[in-house]
């Protein structure tokens, strides 16, 4: 059997997770090992020419693309081959980033349920191509088969070759050899302990015990009976007490922490009813001043399990011991995506060619970015507008905004709804609302309004990804310009597309289209910090010695012309600022003869403790709850309900969409990013996870914001995400290059303080922008931990879709970039109904009745402004179209 072929199973073939292994780029030469004793084992003569070559798994000597063969060969001592078996958990690529660094060459990435254990047999004991396994945290219980997979028979058969178990892992080391798994006295996700430990190989140089300044991140809700052990698993270490800190408290105590955690998700299977294996786990409510286990080592086999993750601010600050201990115990999930292929065969090329001119300091002198908005695009009609908005710049938030219309010949709309064609799949006992298979129906039309509907087998963002791929263009074409976004793709991302990404199925429909595009071909940039505005004019350049492709830019041209003729207009015109007379009153709740709440508050509240008992039965550490509000808007001027709310809620990453074709107007607030990508390689997600609202006073607002910043629950919710964030990043990012730069810092808005972190890395060079999207949509902040099984359970908790609510707003740049939102704190107008979603992260921690007041609150100001705007139609007075 060849080294590079394998066997998907059924579960990952029909999830789209069957992946190719994963082949490695050279790195430096380390000589650290994972594992005590690793050198010991004897390694074949294959294993060590491809260690030579920093090579995965092909061919013996293969170089790398865009290397000579031989070039800086690694010595066979400096590198060490993992196999990294995927619990399908949410931070099995953190582990992956730091066994790339400590290894020499990443590990290959496989799910519990995607190779035989005869072709794992033949790759660790005829091939001797890996050194060690580590198998990594997951949802579930090593009661549950479906959890484990292979794990359970590895561990079991593999009697001489070193493994790490990591949670979950750790766990079903201890079950496989007749532990007992039970309830930790309480669920404990994202908070920190200190560690006792024996001073093994594994802990070595590691301080320990209380007072030791040495503290650990935990993320689990069950543990081994430490009392159940048997003779040939050792215990090596053990949480000092019960207390636990928040992040802030550990800084205080000169722990200063940035490369966090672990993500331990005791989850049982969805396919099962919670009692049926709950069963099978004791309860362990009578732990007393015991301490809690958290390392085993076997007697006798090289077989090693931690519970627990060292947290740290940076790789580089770690003594080296600790910087081995860490990342021998991290943990996380994979959904290995495909790698950038080349042009595709029957891709249309489009050569593309811009033009663009400046304005210095124009941007004050002409009243502002909404006097300019509706001189050129809405002071009679706001038909297919889009504005990607940076109503708030405040401490560099945001610094761009884009605006524009229908355009030139290069425009269209796209508009993509999923498929519901395949039959129905069962989900536990019951069979689900709705399944949709990774497909569905494109409509496309161009300037001149002619439709066309195809049916995309492989989805929207494999369609995405060719239409980005066959853009070819000049980069001296947007030199010096200072933003990202010079044409291309602009709208959003429904949240039913993680169909796309990995989720299994959906549980209901959205009644909104799942995606809508415009490319943007000519469009208005506005430079907040400076002042300055850009006319952008996209065409087509393919046959630019043509008739054809003169006129293109003939037309360009003219645009341009115009449109800084108009802009200019203005500058007489800036004293008489346009004014909407949308209220600016302080927000309030919204109540009963308002918007109609999809779910009451008590059953809101039972809903929450139900997260509670999942989170403690192990089935997820994070659950982000939503709701949906509803009302009846005939007749609302939609624009200036946009405009009242960016007055009232003022937000970075605001955003006005509108497709008329579609009778959809999207009107948004969001403070967070999703996901970018800029001209040099980088990708940034700043998650936020903690809110509360602003005082009445400036005492009681600043009392406000420090409870935020040192609460515990918050603190420990925003971490939970940002290890998520960081496994997504780390599946398209080179090894060792994701960081936080950033961690739990307080921003402030009009109505809310939040808590706000950054995660950073370079992408990969074979990972395109649309795999970067996929790696990490939808975003963690908005489904919780394990990100596929918090998906699930959460389809069975809420009641209907969340549409575009929970999706990202933004641009795919032709220059292959691209800045996406998270859709928050925003109204959606279809079809004569407004819709505002509202939500929150549910951890062990939560209490019900404050969970239901932070949804209402996130509510306040859109709902708000659909009140005000739909007091009386004159209030919002405008000569502009309504939206009916």
């Amino acid at each position: 059997m060849s080294a590079i072929s394998w066997r998907p199973s059924a579960r990952a073939v029909a999830r789209g997770l069957a992946p190719r292994p994963v082949l490695s780029p050279r790195l430096a030469p380390r000589s650290l090992a994972l594992i005590p004793d690793l050198a010991a084992r004897p390694i074949s003569p294959l294993v060590a020419r491809r260690r030579a070559h920093g090579g995965g798994l092909g061919n013996p000597g293969d170089a790398e693309d865009g290397e000579e063969e031989g070039e800086n060969e690694i010595s066979s001592d400096d590198v060490v081959r993992t196999l990294l078996i995927d619990n399908y958990d949410s931070y099995t690529y953190n582990i992956y980033q730091e066994l790339s660094v400590v290894n020499g060459v990443p590990p290959v990435v496989v799910h519990n349920d995607e190779w035989t254990w005869e072709y794992i047999y033949h790759c660790l004991y005829k091939e001797k191509t890996f050194d060690n396994i580590v198998i990594s945290p997951g949802p579930g219980t090593p009661t549950c088969p479906k959890d484990i997979g292979i794990c359970h028979q590895i561990l079991l058969e593999c009697k001489d070759i070193p493994i790490l178990g990591v949670c979950l892992g750790h766990q079903v080391l201890g079950f496989v050899h007749g532990a007992d798994i039970v309830h930790a006295p309480e669920p404990i996700h994202g908070r920190l302990s200190e560690i006792e430990h024996t001073g093994c190989d594994l802990f070595k140089d590691i301080p320990s015990g209380i007072n030791s300044g040495f503290k650990v991140v935990r993320y689990h809700s069950l543990v081994i009976n430490a009392d159940s052990l048997p003779k040939e698993l050792i215990p090596i270490a053990w949480i000092c007490s019960g207390h636990t800190l928040s992040f802030l408290e550990a800084q205080e105590s000169d722990m200063i922490p940035d490369a966090f955690g672990n993500q331990l998700n005791q989850c049982q299977a969805i396919g099962h009813h919670i009692d049926d294996t709950l069963s099978s786990i004791s309860n362990a409510n009578d732990f007393g001043s015991r301490k809690l286990l958290m390392a085993v080592r076997h007697s006798t086999r090289p077989h090693y399990g931690v519970q627990v993750s060292r947290a740290c601010q940076s790789l580089e600050e770690l003594p080296k011991g600790e910087l081995l201990w860490e990342r021998s115990a991290i943990r996380q999930f994979v959904d290995v995506y495909g790698i950038s292929m080349p042009l595709l065969k029957g891709v249309d090329v489009k050569y593309l060619s811009l033009q663009w001119k400046k304005f210095d300091s124009l941007l004050s002198e002409v009243g502002g970015s909404e006097n300019i908005f509706r001189e050129l695009l809405g002071d009679y009609n706001v038909d297919n507008t889009f504005w990607l908005d940076s109503s708030s710049t405040d401490k560099g938030r945001a610094r761009f905004s884009f605006m524009g219309g229908k355009g030139g010949p290069l425009w269209k709309q796209l508009t993509f709804r999923l498929s519901e064609k395949t039959p129905s799949c069962q989900v536990g006992h019951k069979k689900s609302k709705t399944t949709i298979e990774a497909g569905g129906y494109l409509t496309i039309e161009d300037i001149y309004g002619s439709l066309k509907t195809i049916f995309v087998r492989d989805g929207l963002f494999d369609f995405l990804k060719k239409e980005l791929e066959s853009f070819h263009y000049d980069r001296r074409d947007y030199e010096g310009l200072p933003f990202d976004f010079c044409g291309g793709y602009i709208g959003y991302l429904g949240y039913e597309l993680k169909v796309e990404c990995g989720a299994s199925f959906n549980g209901h429909k959205s009644k909104a289209p799942d995606a809508c595009f415009f490319f943007a071909d000519n469009l208005v940039v506005i430079d907040h910090w400076y002042g300055d505005v850009y006319i952008l004019s996209l065409h087509d350049n393919h046959n630019s010695d043509t008739w054809m492709g003169q006129h293109a830019n003939l037309k360009g041209k003219s645009w341009v012309a115009e449109t800084e003729k108009r802009l200019l207009s203005l500058k007489s015109l800036s004293t008489k600022k346009f004014k909407n007379k949308t209220s600016c009153a302080t927000p309030s709740f919204p109540n009963e003869g308002s918007f109609i709440v999809q779910k009451s508050r008590s059953q809101y509240i039972k809903d929450v403790e139900k997260c509670l008992q999942l989170i403690k039965d192990g089935e997820s550490y994070e659950l982000c709850l939503t709701t949906q509000m509803m009302k009846k808007v005939d007749n609302l001027n939609a624009f200036n309900l946009y405009l009242g709310l960016r007055n009232q809620n003022p937000a970075p990453y605001a955003a006005w969409l509108n497709f008329t074709r579609e009778d959809l107007c999207i009107c948004c607030s969001s403070p967070e990013r999703f996901l970018r990508l800029d001209g040099n390689g980088m990708l940034e997600a700043k998650p936020i996870k903690g809110t509360i609202a602003r005082g009445r006073t400036p005492d009681e607002d600043e009392h406000l914001r420090l409870q935020l910043q040192y609460s515990e629950k918050d603190q420990a919710e925003n971490l939970m995400i940002v290890d998520l964030l960081r496994n997504d990043l780390g599946r398209v990012c080179e090894p060792g290059s994701v960081c936080v730069p950033c961690l739990m810092e307080v921003e402030s808005y009009a109505t809310v303080h939040t808590l706000v972190s950054t995660i950073q890395g370079k992408r990969k060079s074979n990972a395109s922008p649309i795999d970067c999207v996929r790696a990490a949509f939808p975003g963690g902040s908005m489904t919780g931990a394990p990100k596929l099984r918090s998906m699930e359970l959460l389809d069975s908790l809420e009641s209907c879709s969340r549409g575009i609510y929970s999706g990202s707003i933004g641009f795919f740049s032709y220059n292959q970039t691209f800045d996406l939102n998270i859709v928050i704190r925003t109204v959606i107008i279809h079809k004569g109904e407004a819709s505002v979603g509202a939500g929150g992260a549910v951890t062990a921690l939560s209490i019900p009745e404050d969970e239901y007041a932070e949804m209402m609150l996130k509510a306040k100001a859109p709902t708000k402004a659909v009140e005000e705007c739909s007091k009386d139609l004159d209030t919002c007075g405008s000569s502009m179209k309504m939206v009916s």
